[in-house]
């Protein structure tokens, strides 16, 4: 980036502007407190620097690029306002941090964790281009080689080189910075006056040196930094001259293949500038004086700094202080990660956290740590577990090396709420220093330290990573909740702990009965944390009640009416339909109530939320009115508020004693999500929710001889009534192949084990032998079922891979279509609109291409009976598939729109991936399953006016009949010739369907035959 900066004037005034800002609160504070738009206040500054003499550019880590216009006159005097007025703000994306930016004149190129290149103009204020998929992950660095020639550098270590005069958004040249796969490249530049030399720097600490003119092997490498390069930097006058810093403080002055270290603090050196007289202006901070470094002397490589070195030196080990710790009186605290002072808000939120029931517990967690590879931790809701101890278990991996801390939780919300609340407590930026990671999202980059994740994710990255060597602590949160990624992941963690006696384990629970946890892990140690609970009163209904929902909202109003202890509500629900319409019924209830009742605000509570409004459940209640009426909150959630997330100033607790439960039946190949009861396990966590502050009432709407004789003691594992499928994948992926053998801490039955390998073997995942095949390898990769994920490398046949990923991604997300009580028949004419005669599928197709079409517009979704967050969120998922068909080099292409095969096509490549999923239309009018011969009826739900002969459909749906949802009209021949090993008609039951196949394998003989003269 040596041409960022033109001259004396320019780099003097970087340096008094730096300085200006001392430690770059007040600059992050003016740079990120304005943006357009609210919800945005976690932006912070992650690149910038000067296009020119008059102009300065900022990204913010939400996306949006600010260019701004330098006051000459006013950066002459040291004013505590800053020296430069907005000029233009460019818009590159939603949500997705500016990782990246580069110049050639006027000409920016920015990049970001979402894999776009955006390529700007400053001078007529627009950008020029856009390449949506420029990368399938997070691009963390880019460099203008020239005019029209750009290079980046990614996550994993892809370099590519992209020319601008062409049209296709392709890159040019693609090579890898290093023969280590997990390489991220993090700093790249060219040579001054030799542009196709070109130096990139690698989040191992290595320096690459390429000729590009040549070929794309490097010229040499070596082993430079500690931690990751940050910045590299020829000097301008002197080119000989290279200088490159990392994350972790060191400076390195490279002359002529020689080299020195110019210093080593643990201070971050982000920026390098040059001045044109012999020296390098270093934009960073010293960790304790707070003052900038003002330059380098490459003359003599020795540093110059505006203050004393023996005094700062003395005061940088003065302030080594740890997070929470008090330093002197006199001296300012300086966090660790940021080296930056604390700010207030880090504070504020450390009193709550020493009250915390965990906190004193520190010490002894330590202790164990420290001696044992495994911990067992039972500690109560609400105690400060999944909060407090990650950080801890950071501490302890910073004090041995450098490698990171991963903690999973079994739903997306928890790990985006709590990775929200530690980023906060840890006063870092959410994203670096703390992350999450869930299906279809990363919000991570080469600074995390600590990632939250679902249990799923972390298995993924065990397919690319199996001994997991990024992490030196993992804990595994929620534990009692036995999902099937959890399950699966102790029974692959049991195996590693044994390779990598470096590695620490925590299992924490949040009920008491951990002896199975303890027994399974060889006897582990368990430490026992108590929450901070009240006394809560429990109430049952005399008599079973026919309409819990009804009977929910009715108590809901009882208590706001009638209840003079002041105090908020948590009504727990089965899912996002019936709590959408809880909180309507509700705020219908309370409408029609007067005013001289107390204010009720409603907040719903689901998975598939967006993280901004889940974090309303935080908010405070309504204020009291001056009659007394009491304001209050009801959060209506999902079993997520169970366990994983802690919602303070609940007093009551409506628990109708239903949830959904995935359910499985291996001899009809039938999963479903079905309303069940609760255990009594979970009973007695949703009763806890309402004593976290003070005393409270839960209202269980069933009785108590429902509660003592009929409920469970414990929710049954999910691994013993799943459809196994994914799993035995992943398993095979990770290199497991011994699946009768494997050490699940509740063996599944041996049939569903034998239909998951059946599965696999017809999809051609696996092998007869039962081993992973080439395809196998690659359908692991996506997130997705194996038969969604078999359809989409299959479309690329069938030359409709782009319709195909828009309806798995429709497919991948929540229902979109809204049916409200009040308006059905508009909402059903309005999907009459999208209908396609052929099926859901296509339906789904149309619904998408609308969208897109109307610009993501919120109000036609409105207007059209369909839900933005579901079709956003597809959107994004597709984004995401996209990138995974990229990185295998799986063509997205499209049969053309006019054409009679476009439907055709991608018709046949449903039926490569749902060939098992198909129903035929007996004589009596009923559909009855192949194979399976279950009678089978079209939802309700279905666009089909027609009943098609043969269909396929994508779910199976147990309710008072048996429904087949999402069908599209296939053809006989298809079966036959895309999944003849399935359809082998001489193993097939005698029925109808055996008959019609019969039929069309003749005229498909006879066809062949007369085609054979």
């Amino acid at each position: 980036m040596g041409e960022n900066v033109q001259g004396t004037f320019v780099s003097e005034k970087i340096s008094k502007i730096r300085w200006q800002f001392g430690n770059f609160a007040e600059a992050k504070n003016f740079l990120t407190g304005s943006w357009d738009n609210p919800v945005r206040f976690l932006a912070y500054l992650t690149y910038k620097f000067f296009i020119s003499k008059d102009f300065f550019v900022a990204a913010s880590s939400l996306g949006s690029i600010r260019l701004l216009q330098i006051d000459e006159d006013t950066c002459t005097e040291f004013k505590e306002h800053m020296a430069w007025e907005f000029i233009h703000s460019f818009k590159t994306t939603d949500y997705a941090s500016c990782t990246a930016l580069s110049n050639f004149e006027q000409d920016i190129a920015s990049v970001g964790e979402d894999g776009k290149l955006n390529l700007l103009t400053a001078a007529e204020k627009k950008p020029i281009r856009i390449i949506e998929n420029a990368d399938s992950c997070s691009i963390y660095c880019v460099d203008f080689l020239k005019h029209n020639e750009v290079l980046t550098g990614n996550s994993r270590g892809h370099m590519k080189v992209w020319d601008l005069r062409n049209d296709r958004d392709m890159p040019a040249t693609t090579f890898m910075l290093s023969d280590q796969v997990k390489t991220a490249a993090t700093s790249i530049t060219h040579h001054p006056t030799q542009r196709h030399i070109v130096v990139a720097g690698g989040d191992d600490g290595s320096l690459t040196v390429w000729d590009l003119r040549q070929n794309t092997y490097p010229m040499s490498q070596l082993n430079a930094h500690t931690k990751a390069v940050s910045e590299i930097l020829f000097h301008q006058d002197r080119p000989d001259n290279l200088f490159t810093c990392s994350v972790s403080g060191e400076l390195w002055h490279w002359n002529n293949a020689q080299s020195s270290k110019l210093k080593l603090d643990s201070a971050d050196m982000h920026w390098l500038n040059t001045i044109t007289n012999g020296k390098v202006n270093v934009t960073s901070l010293c960790a304790a004086m707070h003052k900038p470094i003002n330059s380098i002397d490459i003359n003599r490589s020795t540093l110059l700094f505006g203050c004393d070195n023996e005094a700062m030196d003395s005061t940088i080990a003065n302030n080594a202080t740890t997070p929470g710790t008090t330093a002197a009186k006199s001296q300012v605290q300086f966090n660790p990660y940021t080296m930056l002072p604390y700010t207030p808000r880090y504070y504020e939120l450390y009193k709550k956290r020493i009250t915390l029931p965990v906190f004193e517990y520190r010490t002894d967690f330590m202790r164990l740590l420290s001696q044992h590879q495994c911990i067992v931790l039972v500690g109560e809701t609400g105690s400060g577990k999944t909060t407090q101890i990650p950080q801890w278990c950071v501490e302890y991996s910073r004090s041995i090396g450098s490698k990171g801390v991963a903690c999973t939780q079994p739903r997306r919300v928890a790990a985006m709420s709590v990775a929200q609340r530690v980023s906060e407590e840890m006063d870092v930026a959410l994203g670096q220093e703390v992350g999450y990671s869930i299906r279809f999202e990363d919000c991570s980059s080469p600074r995390t330290v600590l990632k939250y994740m679902t249990d799923g994710m972390l298995l993924r990255e065990g397919m690319s990573d199996p001994m997991l060597d990024a992490y030196q602590v993992i804990l595994l949160d929620e534990a009692h909740e036995r999902t099937l990624a959890t399950d699966l992941l102790m029974g692959v963690l049991k195996e590693v702990i044994k390779q990598r006696p470096d590695l620490k384990l925590v299992i924490m629970s949040a009920t008491l009965d951990a002896g199975k946890f303890q027994q399974y892990f060889d006897n582990a140690p368990l430490m026992n944390v108590p929450g901070r609970t009240h006394p809560v009163e429990i109430f049952y209904t005399p008599e079973p009640e026919r309409d819990y929902l009804e009977a929910a909202i009715r108590t809901v109003i009882q208590i706001q009416m009638c209840e003079e202890i002041p105090g908020d509500l948590l009504l727990f629900l089965t899912g996002q339909e019936e709590i959408e319409e809880a909180c309507k019924r509700i705020k219908r209830e309370m409408d029609n109530l007067g005013p001289e009742v107390g204010e009720l605000k409603c907040i719903p509570l689901y998975s598939t939320l967006p993280p901004n409004l889940q974090q309303r459940i935080f908010e405070p209640a309504p204020p009291t009115k001056t009659n007394g009426a009491i304001g209050r909150k009801v959060v209506v959630s999902t079993n997520i508020a169970e366990t994983s997330l802690t919602i303070d100033g609940v007093v009551f607790v409506i628990d109708p004693g239903f949830a959904k439960q995935k359910v499985y039946n291996p001899r009809i190949r039938v999963e479903s999500l079905l309303v069940s009861p609760i255990s009594k396990a979970s009973a007695q966590q949703r009763a806890g929710r309402a004593g976290r502050t003070r005393p409270g009432k839960c209202f269980r709407l069933y009785t108590e001889k429902a509660y003592k004789n009929e409920m469970q003691d414990n929710t049954y594992p999910e691994i013993l009534r799943s459809n196994l499928g994914s799993v035995v994948l992943q398993l095979k992926k990770l290199g497991i192949d011994d699946l009768v053998h494997f050490d699940f801490m509740d063996p599944p039955a041996p049939e569903t084990l034998m239909r998951a390998l059946e599965l696999l073997n017809y999809l051609a995942a696996l092998d007869d032998d039962g081993n992973l095949t080439d395809l196998g390898a690659v359908m692991a990769e996506f997130p997705l079922d194996p038969q969604l994920a078999k359809m989409l490398i299959a479309s690329c046949n069938h030359n409709c891979s782009n319709e195909i990923l828009s309806i798995t991604a429709m497919l991948s997300v929540p229902q979109c279509f809204v049916r409200p009580n009040e308006s059905k028949k508009a909402a059903d004419d309005a999907k009459m609109k999208f209908a396609h005669i052929d099926g859901d599928h296509l339906t789904l197709l149309n619904v998408y291409h609308s969208f897109k079409q109307h610009m993501d517009d919120v109000q036609w979704c409105y207007d059209n009976y369909v839900n933005y967050r579901s079709l956003k969120s597809g959107d994004n998922v597709r984004q995401q598939l996209s990138r995974i068909m990229d990185r295998f080099v799986l063509k997205r292409t499209s049969t053309d729109f006019n054409s009679k095969d476009y439907y055709i096509n991608i018709r046949k490549a449903l039926v490569n991936g749902f060939f098992m999923q198909v129903a035929h239309l007996e004589r009596t009018g009923h559909y009855l399953t192949i194979k399976d011969n279950q009678v089978v009826q079209l939802h309700p739900s279905s666009c089909l006016d027609h009943k098609p002969e043969w269909v396929i459909y994508n779910e199976f749906v147990l309710t008072t009949k048996n429904y087949i949802r999402t069908v599209t009209d296939i053809k006989p021949d298809w079966l036959l010739m895309i999944a003849p090993q399935y359809y082998d008609l001489q193993n097939f039951p005698q029925c109808e369907a055996k008959r019609q196949l019969e039929l069309t394998q003749a005229k498909l003989d006879s066809k062949q035959y007369q085609e054979g003269f």
